[in-house]
Formats: C-alpha cells, structure tokens, sequence
C-alpha cells in the first residue's frame, strides 16, 4: 500500500503541530514517516493509517522531533561559523589584509596622540553595538512579517539570519568595555593597549560587517546550495 496524498498533507501537518516549522526537516521528517508506515502496511495491513503514524512517533522519544531538530541546527551552524570563519580569514588575507592593517593602524594613532582615547574607544565601540542592535531588530521584523505570510521557511535561513545565539560571543568585548570604564585616564600609556584596542575594534567590526551585511547578501546562493528545491521558491 501507498500514502495518498491527503495522507502525506496529514504527515505534513502533523509535524508542524509537533513544532517543527521549518520546510526542510518537515520535508525529511515526512519521507521517513511515510516510508516506515508504508513498512508497517507491508507486515500488517490491517493497521490504521493514524494507528501505524503513532507507533513510528513513538519511537523518537519522549521529546520527539525535538532531538532531530536540535542536531539538524547544530550541523547547519557549524556549517555557518565555518563561512562566516572563512570571510573573517579573508580580511586577513592579501589583499583585503592592507586595508585591515591600515584601519588598525589609523585607530592605534588617533588612540595614542588623543587626550581623549579612552572615550574614543567607547564612543566608537558603542556606534557598533548600536549598530548591532538595530540590525537585529530589523532583522526580527523582517522573520515576523515572513512568518506571517506564511511562505515556506528553512532551517538554515534562519541560522543565516538569526543572531541571537552571538550573545555568548558579546560577552568578551562587554568584558573589555566595562574594564575601559574603570581605567584610570593614563590606560593607554603603553602602546600594546592601545594596539590590542585597536585590533579588537578593527575585529569586531568586520565580524560585525560579515554577519550583517556580507553573509545576508549571498544568503540565496547557500540557500540553493543547502536546498536545490529552494529554487522553486
């Protein structure tokens, strides 16, 4: 015996009322559901459609599809730090790494000959974080519209898109903010600070650039890569 294809929307369905929300897995999640059922039919014809549905689901556990989903996030982001590590790499790189130096070394002298540097460094760390702050709030907006149009959603566009799982990695340079607020004025008197500084500032600004700005843009082709189907989108 076959699934109809009432019985495949039914499969449909019935793992988006078990939370799983993203095209993709429900794609994966069905193929598997409607294989093993077809299985089952074969040892027992004599068993339900939804009887043979609740028999293979429970075999995912307590938790479900919860488990599938978390690995499934957990392969596609590392799949994600490793872009987001390579265009990182390439600002360090020829030729990008001369204007990366360039910009180092232009902060490390404004740094070094202003009375003012550490309000420098402030001033400018705070321009990033608010910059931060309002990319991710565009970007929430944007997931709220999307989810409302009810358009497909994959997975690993929202990995690509989501960036609230940085706020581990926001912890370090908040650490090294709070230490420039309780300096003394002379913090920057030797000038490995003040190139250290500047190395981070420089740093976390291009992460910041490739996160928001450069990864976002070629988010369809490693749409397409990841899911050949998503052309038809």
């Amino acid at each position: 015996m076959k699934l109809t294809t009432e019985q495949i929307d039914q499969l449909f369905l019935f793992t988006r009322q078990h939370y799983v929300e993203w095209y993709d897995l429900q794609s994966e999640l069905v193929d598997h559901l409607a294989n093993a059922i077809e299985t089952d039919w074969e040892q027992n014809p004599t068993i339900s459609f939804e009887a043979a549905l609740q028999n293979e689901f429970k075999k995912f556990g307590v938790f479900g599809f919860v488990d599938v989903v978390e690995k499934r996030r957990g392969v596609l982001k590392k799949k994600y730090y490793k872009i987001v590590c390579e265009y990182f790499k390439d600002f360090f790189s020829f030729p990008k790494i001369i204007s990366t130096i360039a910009a180092i070394l232009g902060l490390f002298i404004i740094l070094k000959l202003s009375v003012n540097s550490r309000y420098i460094f402030i001033g400018i760390y705070l321009l990033l974080f608010v910059a931060m702050f309002y990319e991710l709030y565009k970007n929430h907006q944007n997931r709220k519209k999307r989810k409302k149009s009810g358009q497909k959603r994959w997975l690993f566009e929202e990995v690509i898109h989501n960036y609230g799982y940085l706020a581990g990695a926001l912890s370090f340079p908040f650490n090294m903010m709070s230490q420039v607020f309780y300096q003394s004025d002379d913090f920057f008197i030797y000038d490995y600070e003040a190139m250290g500084l500047s190395f981070f500032l420089i740093s976390f600004g291009v992460f910041l650039f490739i996160i928001f700005k450069i990864i976002p843009s070629k988010a369809e082709s490693y749409l397409l890569a990841t899911y050949p189907e998503y052309k038809l989108e």
